[in-house]
């Protein structure tokens, strides 16, 4: 007995943790550096904190008031109906569900390359076909609609990431309009936003009262500092809200997560910490490191740094964890998180001592 034929499944590489890495060479972890998964590096919203250790006591019982408190709360907070948020395990889960309600067998899906690895993952789990779309960095990584269309063929949907990951690069809402304008009435612009409270460009969800074409991921992960909550979800056409209850796993959403991401929404000032921190890091390496960088809209700069994967090993010799490209298909980079001062400064220090 074996399962199906898996070869055409490529495994998702997450960011070296920091946990692993300690016990590989024998050292505290908290002497480490980790700024290679482009977590928050202030950590949780307090608030949350808070109502975590409120929520451990209910975990008995089903999250179906909590799952319904944060679909309207965030409803609220972007202007829509309740039934446009699809809330998830993550924002890989948010777009299972997009797959399960988009893809037929056989229908093929446009990525960017590089891109989010689970994109491509989640559409040939679904049964679906993946093509790509480059992002050049000769032309470096520059997110358009004529760029898009240049590859598009059809597909089913269309993934954008805005901010893009590794790059930085953003699509703004104009562009978003004019690709999903050109491409055909089933198909699905999908525009990720997992990165987008560090970004100063609108969010492509202002689209969603005009047109029923366009879906915007977004995720506590990030800003909000929840990756191990695992919360993210999808704000959808207005007339989804049926195919939910058809896609959705049972409860997909645990009550700590609703109660920490109800929490989260509300500590403003963990936000803005983080996003102003996140912003001043972003400066301080394009000022100081000693190679080429790109301007950012997330959390996070690419380094170009010549053997990304040299770099990556030799830095976590020194106690600083980077993220190696070469999964992107850019092998000449590092992909650095954005930290507190004290993590910025050794880890551009590190970087730039080995180049």
């Amino acid at each position: 007995m074996q399962p199906r034929d898996l070869s055409a499944h490529t495994p998702y590489e997450a960011g070296r943790g920091i946990e692993e890495t300690a016990r590989e060479l024998g050292v505290d972890p908290e002497d480490l550096v980790k700024l290679s998964s482009n977590e928050n590096a202030w950590g949780p919203s307090p608030k949350a904190v808070v109502a975590i250790r409120e929520a451990a006591a209910a975990v008995h019982a089903y999250p179906k008031a909590s799952h319904a408190d944060l679909q309207a709360a965030l409803a609220d907070r972007f202007d829509v109906a309740d039934g446009q948020v699809w809330l998830a395990n993550g924002g890989d889960g948010a777009l299972d569900y997009l797959a399960r309600a988009l893809l037929a067998p056989g229908d093929e899906v446009l990525v960017p390359e590089p891109g989010f690895a689970y994109y491509a993952m989640s559409a040939r789990f679904h049964h679906g076909r993946v093509n790509e779309y480059p992002l050049r960095k000769a032309e470096d990584f520059e997110q358009t609609a004529e760029g898009v269309l240049d590859a598009y063929d059809g597909e089913r949907v269309v993934y954008v990431t805005s901010p893009h990951n590794p790059a930085g690069t953003e699509m703004p809402p104009d562009e978003v309009r004019a690709l999903a304008d050109r491409t055909n009435d089933d198909t699905l612009v999908v525009v990720d936003e997992a990165y987008g409270e560090f970004s100063e460009t609108p969010s492509a969800v202002s689209l969603l009262g005009e047109r029923d074409d366009v879906a915007v991921l977004r995720t506590f992960s990030k800003a909000y500092g929840l990756a191990g909550c695992r919360l993210g979800y999808a704000v959808v056409p207005d007339d989804w809200a049926d195919a939910y209850a058809r896609v959705n796993t049972p409860f997909a959403a645990s009550e700590i997560a609703c109660r920490a991401g109800l929490a989260a929404l509300e500590d403003d000032d963990h936000v803005e910490r983080t996003v102003e921190g996140a912003r001043e890091s972003r400066e301080y390496m394009y000022e100081h490191l000693d190679c080429p960088t790109w301007e950012s809209g997330g959390n996070f700069v690419l380094a170009e740094v010549g053997d990304g994967t040299r770099v990556f090993e030799a830095a976590k010799r020194e106690g600083v964890i980077v993220r190696d490209t070469t999964s992107f298909g850019l092998p000449e980079c590092v992909r650095i998180t954005c930290g507190t001062p004290e993590m910025t400064e050794r880890a551009v220090g590190t970087v730039n001592d080995l180049l």
